[in-house]
């Protein structure tokens, strides 16, 4: 087995990209500088193109992002895989200052169905985009991580709340505000109003009056560790669904190196933790809408594209459910992936996941074929579980999808619990199916 610092060195680049994407803005904009240094062009969604051969990449309303390369024959192969940017946590609300007998808190909502007793005690941050005035209509976007602690959400001592242990229960907007300041000390804020745009003008070099609007995230700043007698594990924010990010990078990175032939694509959502039904999500038409464009921007006709859409695949990324030795009850009796057991492939007859018995077998045949670890997840029969974009992703395209991921442990929690060997599975994965087959 690996010793920590050895981990540490196979895994350099992605705990660096975990660390560095703070935010779905974050997150994007650290895929897109990845791929613009591999040599990927840059495409916006507002002007006409014209494309050939080669390796594109578009910025989506900064939150999603879209990576395709086009090889030889086009019309060999269409595959698809896909991701999402976003996490559980808290967004900053407008007008968010709130002081009570000299603390300053900052009035937040909850985003998507996080743990909430994770988030107590521990540092954090924010990051996101600030939007100023600029001249007319065009306003200047700004991307702002403050990347230091400056807030925290205190838990009420036991004394005060004999039954903590018995019942958590948390009220959202009265018990999970995070404190951000003391009045008296440190900077002295002439209006509360005015708090949060001080500190964001600071960090962009504006004044506080230039600023419009803001889109924050409430995000954890502890760093990425590895856990275990032997570094078994991986602990770290926002593994959910960064692995599966990571992994679709290295994926179309792979498809220009091995100038692979046909069309290959990425798709980084935004707003899967909240249903995916916005402009830039999994439920929108954003999906067949570039693929289609894609198509035309070729010559191709859209009989065509129709046409390989049906025959193609995609591969829809997303963390699974991994086998809780302290909650073993949790889980299906037969189907029951591991950390450190590789890439899962999720299977939910309700379809909250994307698959069937052809897509699972292609799958399994990759992975088989290719000597990548993989594992079954079924939920149990008296608990849904959750569910990914690939269903509604494929419902858009009409295009046979499998849904995977690798096995986490604390979904949803301000850190979350992974196997330290199951990253380069699915990374070999993805490979495969973009830059080698």
């Amino acid at each position: 087995m690996c010793e920590q610092n050895e981990v540490a060195t196979m895994y350099a680049d992605f705990f660096e990209y975990i660390e560095s994407s703070t935010s779905p803005y974050h997150t994007v904009e650290e895929s897109y500088r990845r791929l613009e240094e591999q040599g990927f062009t840059p495409l916006s969604m507002d002007e006409e193109w014209n494309l050939e051969a080669g390796d594109y990449v578009i910025d989506v309303y900064g939150t999603t992002l879209i990576a395709f390369h086009i090889g030889e024959n086009p019309r060999e192969t269409l595959r698809i895989a896909s991701a999402h940017t976003d996490f559980p946590g808290f967004r900053v609300k407008p007008n968010p200052m709130i002081t009570d007998k000299g603390y300053g808190k900052l009035n937040v909502e909850s985003y998507g169905g996080l743990i909430q007793y994770t988030w107590f005690d521990r540092p954090l941050s924010l990051a996101g985009v600030v939007v100023t005035k600029g001249e007319g209509l065009d306003l200047e976007t700004h991307y702002v991580d403050i990347a230091k602690p400056v807030a925290t959400i205190p838990s009420l001592a036991i004394h005060m709340n004999r039954q903590v242990n018995e019942k958590a229960v948390f009220n959202k907007q009265k018990e999970m505000l995070p404190l951000i300041l003391m009045r008296g000390v440190g900077t002295d804020y002439e209006d509360d109003k005015t708090v949060l745009k001080a500190l964001l003008a600071e960090e962009i070099g504006c004044e506080p009056a230039d600023i419009l609007s803001y889109e924050l995230t409430v995000y954890n700043t502890d760093t990425v560790e590895t856990v275990g007698f032997d570094a078994e594990y991986i602990s770290a924010p926002r593994l959910d669904n960064l692995t599966s990010c990571y992994a679709c990078l290295q994926g179309i990175v792979s498809a220009k190196e091995q100038q692979a032939t046909g069309i290959r694509m990425v798709f980084l959502f935004d707003h899967e933790e909240v249903g995916s039904r916005t402009k830039q999500g999994g439920a929108s038409l954003l999906l067949p809408n570039v693929v289609r464009r894609v198509y035309r921007a070729l010559g191709l006709s859209e009989e065509a594209c129709e046409a390989d859409i049906a025959k193609g695949f995609m591969i829809s990324s997303d963390v699974a459910h991994g086998y809780h030795p302290n909650y073993g009850e949790k889980n299906d009796i037969t189907n029951y992936p591991i950390l450190n057991g590789g890439v899962v492939l999720k299977i939910a007859s309700s379809q909250s996941y994307a698959g069937d018995a052809v897509a699972q077998a292609i799958v399994t045949d990759l992975c088989e074929t290719h000597g990548i670890k993989h594992q079954i997840y079924v939920n149990r029969s008296d608990i849904p579980g959750g569910s990914t974009v690939g269903s509604i992703s494929s419902a858009q395209l009409v295009m046979r999808t499998m849904d995977v991921g690798l096995p986490l442990l604390a979904m949803h929690s301000a850190r979350e619990l992974m196997g330290t060997y199951d990253q380069m599975e699915l990374n070999r994965l993805l490979t495969v199916f973009l830059g080698e087959v």
